[in-house]
């Protein structure tokens, strides 16, 4: 081994000797030409410290990329536009209106066909009306639950996990109303109070924001006292501008997944309550009660096109924004923004 080093300090003497003749060789005019002169510029300083780099943008250029995803969002959005322009449309029917034939005769039961595109059902109500009916209904529903998670949840959330002073009251009423299975609370209000979507969204919005209220409070305290959190409470950027800055950035990739889950749990415990029967009127058409209504004659052949269509709804808007949130969650994860 000393040799070898011997030997490579030789070697690299010799080359540094045979350089500096080479350039002791060398004339004047030889020698600019080999070196020119780099003047300063400041533009040109300025632009190799210039990043175009957006958050934002890089988020959307990968979810962008995702095609299933994108599929899905399309999905998705031509879903909530019909279903909304849908009464506006010529030739549709009222979901609540009972169809009879020239005779004065109920036209129960009817299988899909050109007329009744998803068929009738036990009085005669037109099933597609009450299929589109129904998924606004469970989309205001599930829509208004996530906006109150989102918008109570975050905020509770974020005071609770960075405000220490906050902590106890936040932990002791968090343990007092996650005691209360959700469940109950739904029941109990359905009982108390008129059936409706009002009461649903209610009863719902009382214990939702409990798991993204604990979800953001854990997130907040493995980041809250690392060291640029510290540097700026020191120069005393007040909190607000320290949480908006420093820590929801953070969190957008995990919150936008909870944030596309919400909807459809709301919907899922909107069809459960239906299920047990302390859901909406039956003259109030949603996804819960048509599955509801449908699950009750499923063992007839002849009529399980009832179940079949608000299912499928069901399951599509399950699916999509399950995976469209999964899909923007990654991302809105800046360790994927590399290209």
């Amino acid at each position: 081994m000393g040799l070898f080093h011997k030997k490579s300090a030789q070697l690299g003497d010799s080359l540094n000797a045979a350089s500096a003749r080479t350039l002791d060789a060398l004339t004047p005019a030889e020698e600019s030409e080999l070196f020119t002169f780099a003047e300063y510029r400041p533009e040109d300083a300025e632009k190799t410290g210039f990043s175009g780099y957006s958050y934002w943008r890089s988020t959307l250029r990968v979810f962008t990329r995702n095609k299933m995803a994108m599929l899905l969002l399309g999905v998705i959005v031509a879903l909530l536009l019909f279903t909304f322009i849908q009464p506006y449309l010529p030739g549709q029917r009222d979901p609540v209106y009972i169809n009879n034939d020239e005779n004065g005769i109920q036209l129960i039961n009817l299988r899909p066909n050109g007329e009744y595109w998803f068929g009738t059902n036990s009085i005669g109500q037109d099933l597609w009306s009450r299929v589109w009916s129904g998924t606004r209904t469970s989309l205001f529903i599930g829509f208004s639950v996530a906006l109150w998670e989102v918008l109570v949840g975050i905020l509770i959330g974020v005071l609770w996990g960075y405000v220490r002073r906050l902590d106890f009251l936040f932990t002791e009423l968090y343990n007092i109303v996650d005691n209360i299975p959700q469940t109950i609370v739904l029941i109990l209000f359905s009982y108390i109070l008129r059936p409706g979507v009002g009461t649903l969204i209610f009863a719902m919005c009382l214990t939702g924001w409990l798991t993204m209220a604990r979800f953001v409070r854990n997130q907040i305290v493995i980041i809250r006292d690392r060291d640029y959190n510290l540097a700026s409470r020191c120069l005393g950027t007040p909190t607000r501008r320290i949480i908006v800055r420093n820590l929801l950035p953070y969190l957008v990739s995990v919150i936008m997944m909870r944030v596309a889950m919400a909807v459809p749990l709301a919907i899922g415990n909107e069809v459960f309550v239906t299920y047990i029967g302390l859901g909406l009127p039956v003259s109030t058409p949603s996804l819960g009660n048509l599955i509801n209504q449908g699950r009750m004659i499923m063992m007839n052949p002849s009529l399980q096109y009832q179940l079949v269509f608000p299912t499928v709804v069901l399951c599509v808007i399950t699916v999509s924004f399950y995976i469209i949130g999964n899909a923007f969650a990654d991302a809105a994860d800046p360790k994927n923004h590399v290209f």
